[in-house]
């Protein structure tokens, strides 16, 4: 076998390969020779079928497959020969089948090879908070709120207030598609409105009537009304006021504090938010430090890995939106682009970080992570055992384990400062900064 490589463009190559002829005739004749006992043709006993009649009825077919599988062998012999790794399917660009033998030139991508540096660049400033006895009492208002209930208020609407409403929204005098409707309910303050909506029920009062002039935000879900100038008018019909449950023995019970005691739901508080803050700093953690390994470690990536990321990525997303509902052609795989290619690159850089260094995902730590996620489940017991039950779902969260590997040796080897902050500004970063 003959194997020359021209180097294109980037990390694509380019390799001719030629193959003699007796390999191909060899097995073409073989593989008749094993079929010949099987053949079943009219005029002729089982198994009696002349060889020659045999080769002239299907030595094309099995020409063609014997020529298939002799190039998709030839070609990972050749570039394992070359010191090449293919990334992707190759393109047979062109194919001869002579006397002579097989001559054909595959096209494809190589892995780049890569070196990790600057590690020691790196720099993470870790969120660090304590949850404080303030933090669990505004987690406790927070479950307050969830179990809130509506009574009549008797009097104006005001922030915080449920507001039902006949309501009807016209466009140059003319009522848009959807723009009129009954027993519309509105909290006033929650922002589930357009910009200035809920302000324009304040100081409404049950049986009136409220006018106001709006604009529609652009861009807009509906694109036919984006930016539009609405006069809405609303005939209030139902103003009520939230009221709270109490904090005591039936309150904890409802969240399976069974003995109600109210110590041992924040006892419970604590230990969950401990849980979310812990993940949220792992996950912010993380975010930086993949940032900056890509920030610090350039090189080009194969297209062939990026379009097929970035089909994956487009599919996911249409699944997604058939789930919940949202209706829709195919959407362009274009469109995930620049997401498919970090994607790609951050797993490029993290094999060879893991491979290099040799990190493993230790037993323990993935049991660790198993029972990490189960903790958050009634039943944690169950929810381990569902994942030992399926190798997939294991290695899934291998994974995670060998991600957060290396994310610790990245770490032991860059500068990291802790940085003291609220629970609310981890877990709220667009609220916290």
């Amino acid at each position: 076998m003959q194997v020359s490589v021209e180097a294109a463009q980037g990390l694509e190559r380019k390799i001719k390969v030629a193959v003699p002829a007796d390999k191909v005739d060899v097995e073409v004749e073989r593989r008749l020779k094993s079929m010949a006992p099987r053949v079943k043709i009219s005029g002729f006993r089982p198994g009696k079928v002349p060889f020659s009649v045999i080769q002239k009825r299907y030595s094309k077919q099995i020409r063609l497959e014997v020529l298939g599988d002799v190039i998709n062998s030839s070609f990972y012999e050749a570039v394992a020969k070359e010191n090449l790794r293919p990334a992707g399917t190759p393109v047979i660009e062109e194919q001869n089948d002579t006397d002579g033998g097989i001559e054909y030139t595959a096209r494809f991508e190589i892995y780049p090879d890569i070196e990790i540096k600057g590690v020691e660049k790196i720099s993470i400033s870790r969120p660090k908070a304590d949850i404080a006895e303030a933090d669990i009492d505004k987690m406790v208002e927070t479950l307050r709120t969830q179990r809130k209930e509506w009574k009549d208020a008797g009097r104006a609407a005001q922030k915080g207030d449920r507001v039902t409403c006949d309501y009807k929204g016209e466009i140059d005098g003319v009522v848009f598609e959807g723009g009129e409707g009954k027993d519309l309910s509105v909290e006033v303050g929650s922002g589930s409105m357009i910009a200035g909506f809920e302000d324009g029920l304040k100081g409404g009062e049950v049986g009136k009537y409220v006018e106001m002039d709006l604009t529609f935000p652009d861009p807009y879900h509906k694109a036919e009304i984006a930016g539009k100038p609405v006069h809405f008018t609303c005939q209030i019909t139902k103003v009520e006021e939230p009221v709270l449950p109490e904090v005591n023995e039936e309150f904890a019970r409802s969240f399976g504090i069974e003995d109600g005691n109210i110590a041992t739901l924040r006892d419970d508080l604590r230990r969950n938010m401990k849980r979310e803050l812990d993940q949220a700093v792992r996950g912010r953690v993380k975010n930086m430090v993949m940032d900056q390994l890509l920030e610090q470690n350039s090189f080009d990536v194969p297209g062939s890995m990026v379009d097929q990321e970035a089909q994956r990525l487009a599919k996911q997303m249409k699944d997604q939106m058939s789930f919940q509902g949202a209706k829709g052609g195919d959407l362009a795989a274009d469109l995930f682009k620049e997401q498919a290619k970090r994607r790609v690159a951050l797993g490029l850089i993290l094999a060879e970080i893991i491979q290099t260094n040799q990190l493993k995902a230790a037993p323990e730590k993935v049991r660790q992570e198993v029972e990490s996620i189960a903790s958050a489940y009634g039943d944690p017991q169950q929810v381990v055992n569902w994942y030992y039950q399926d190798r997939n779902r294991l290695q899934e969260v291998e994974s995670m384990v060998l991600e957060d590997c290396v994310v610790e040796w990245t770490l032991e080897r860059a500068q990291v400062t802790d940085n003291m902050m609220t629970f609310d500004e981890i877990m709220k970063p667009s609220a916290g900064g």
